[in-house]
């Protein structure tokens, strides 16, 4: 049977904020280089 006497703030969570941090770094830079590409569409392709 699984182990009940989990208690909470014990667990080792540092991969589970690395990737978390890497995944919001990957949408922002996402998403700026999105916004630039349709910038430069706009600018040059009227």
């Amino acid at each position: 049977m699984a182990d009940t006497d989990h208690k909470h703030g014990e667990m080792e969570i540092t991969d589970q904020e690395n990737t978390y941090n890497g995944f919001i770094k990957f949408l922002v830079n996402g998403t700026i280089a999105c916004l630039v590409v349709v910038i430069v569409l706009a600018l040059f392709f009227r």
